[in-house]
């Protein structure tokens, strides 16, 4: 029978469920698409695709379209001739594709959706590494399209990177980043991890297998089936979690294939890629102090961010990216100012009175200068930050007439130095003077990603040595975000 004929004998009664034990309830693949309609960004979305284009075979808009075994068979053939992948049918790949075509069929369209923002990111990064663009359905099997997702087994991200193969392939982890989140720098480490298992196994179903499981565990299923390539061959071998991970893919590639053939359009999130741009910060930021000035809903800014796991943008050595609303970036440039000085580290804790010199300085201080030499990535707003003065008075003090400034670059910093108090009263200052050394003590607050190392580079002439001279009692080796630890910087 040929493919038309077959096409021409379709059924479009209600498929019937798949048995409930061809894909357990735990499912990582999925629990990925469960946990993909839980998005509030994504829940009753107003936005489709037209529908009255798309849907070519005239379907009702309840009709759940079925069809014999060998209409999926030829599909997925004729997509295997284009394909170096090998798109096998069979009853597991079957129970993927109804899992997609009628269990998840709500999900599938959200997918297609996501897919025209992620999508053009995915294919970008294949093409550069030469590599199938086939692979970027991995990344909906993987985290159906949610970039925040985060399985049981603690990987993280749209490639789902556990944490040590994410720092393997250059991806940052600490307590506030998460690069496992970032869209382009994970697609890039999923590209050349890749690369590298295709390399190791010479076969693209294997490698894949190998991406889920690790390449050691799939050692294992070859040396038990005797020491065949052949995937299927190794398939009762693999562990459980993985044997379902090449039949999903295959269903994947046949569901975005022939999704109008299910009656399945796209649904379009409220942010599409056209929607969202990127801004460069080089100073910390609190997303949810971000939102507040920009009068957006923190949840939205969050969700757009998942890389900075605390909703904090910390204190880097280059340009953080961070993505907002596009309707947002004329207010962000307008109010940047505002925005650079609003991270306060503890808000429980209420700061000391700054003895830094601004422009209304009391008469009764004398006023001193610190010369601050400017590293590559830092912007006045950072400086500011640091130092607790303002850009406008960074800008008045050194004959600025914008922002631009360059690596290696010196600027002046003004802070006043605060007369002593009688004795028996405790002096509280960010500034204070030693008049018999030459030196003048000012008290850095600790930021998110501080480390003594930068904090010396901060302060000319001083050392990592001195500062654990001069702050004997306190930890330096686990520094405190929010504390205040003392330097000494000599007079200007």
């Amino acid at each position: 029978m040929s493919i038309r004929q077959l096409l021409a004998a379709l059924v479009f009664a209600p498929c019937t469920l798949i048995a409930q034990d061809s894909i357990a309830p735990g499912d990582p693949v999925l629990e990925r698409i469960d946990e993909l309609s839980q998005l509030p960004w994504l829940k009753n979305d107003p936005f489709t695709a037209d529908v009255s284009r798309l849907n070519t075979h005239g379907f009702a808009p309840d009709a759940v379209p079925s069809y014999p075994a060998e209409v999926y068979r030829q599909r997925l053939l004729a997509l295997d001739e284009l394909t170096p992948f090998k798109l096998t049918y069979n009853d597991q790949v079957q129970a993927y594709i109804d899992m997609y075509a009628v269990r998840k069929r709500e999900q599938t369209a959200r997918m297609l959706g996501l897919a025209q923002q992620y999508f053009p990111v995915f294919e970008e990064a294949l093409d550069r590494y030469k590599l199938p663009q086939e692979l970027k359905y991995l990344a909906v099997v993987e985290s159906a399209l949610y970039p925040g997702a985060r399985s049981r087994a603690a990987a993280v991200g749209l490639w789902q990177f556990m944490i040590g193969t994410g720092k393997l392939y250059g991806l940052r982890v600490d307590s506030y980043v998460d690069e496992r989140c970032d869209i382009y720098k994970s697609t890039d480490a999923a590209c050349r991890y890749l690369r590298d298992l295709h390399e190791i196994f010479g076969n693209w179903e294997l490698a894949l297998a190998a991406y889920n499981c690790g390449p050691g565990n799939v050692n294992k299923a070859i040396r038990r089936a005797g020491g065949t390539l052949d995937y299927w061959k190794i398939y009762d071998h693999l562990p459980r979690e993985t044997r379902g991970y090449v039949p999903a893919f295959i269903a994947v590639n046949y569901i975005f294939n022939q999704a109008s053939a299910h009656n399945i359009y796209p649904v379009i999130p409220n942010y599409c890629a056209y929607e969202v741009d990127t801004i460069q910060v080089a100073y910390p930021l609190d997303l949810d102090k971000l939102s507040a000035i920009l009068k957006a809903d923190s949840g939205e800014i969050r969700d757009l961010n998942p890389v900075y796991k605390r909703g904090v943008v910390p204190a880097m050595d280059k340009p953080a990216t961070i993505y907002i609303p596009q309707s947002l970036v004329s207010a962000f440039i307008q109010q940047e100012d505002t925005i650079s000085r609003s991270y306060v580290p503890d808000l429980s804790t209420p700061a000391p009175a700054t003895a830094y010199a601004s422009s209304s300085t009391s008469k009764s201080s004398v006023a001193r200068t610190h010369t601050h030499v400017v590293r590559r990535g830092e912007s006045l707003g950072m400086i500011a930050q640091r130092n607790k003065v303002s850009v406008h008075d960074l800008r008045k003090w050194n004959h600025l007439h914008g922002d631009r400034i360059h690596a290696g670059q010196r600027l002046v910093l003004r802070y006043e130095e605060v007369p002593a108090k009688p004795s028996g009263e405790k002096v509280d200052n960010e500034a204070r003077t030693a008049p018999d050394t030459g030196v003048e003590y000012i008290y850095h607050t600790i930021q998110p990603g501080d480390t003594l190392w930068g904090i010396a580079q901060n302060y000319p002439g001083v050392s990592v040595e001195d500062l654990k001279r001069l702050n004997g009692e306190m930890n330096t080796r686990h520094l405190t975000v929010g504390e205040k630890i003392k330097v000494g910087v000599e007079k200007g």
